[in-house]
């Protein structure tokens, strides 16, 4: 192949991809997204959501495994029943 039909290819299939996207994207969206709820105590280190206590700043900063003053977004009406080795979640930040 030489660069002109290289080069007329890589527009065909960009204007494909492109055509494919905008199909996708008026599909309507039947899964709305469910409502959820702060739970303290539930998050991996490094994976709370926002507001880990004493020396994080925000998401990604917790330093232990269920940090009890760290919370995760969780289905609303699920956090108290969440398990853990420390115990069950809690909807407000324990000491």
């Amino acid at each position: 192949m030489n660069a002109r039909s290289l080069v007329l290819a890589a527009a065909a299939l960009a204007a494909l991809s492109a055509q494919a996207l905008a199909a996708d994207d008026k599909k309507p969206d039947h899964k709305a997204p469910a409502e959820t709820e702060k739970c303290y105590g539930v998050a991996l280190a490094g994976k709370n959501d926002c507001a880990a206590g004493a020396g994080t700043s925000c998401a990604g900063t917790s330093k232990v495994d269920y940090q009890r003053d760290a919370w995760k977004a969780v289905p609303k009406g699920s956090c108290e029943k969440t398990k853990t080795p420390k115990g069950n979640g809690s909807l407000t930040p324990r000491a």
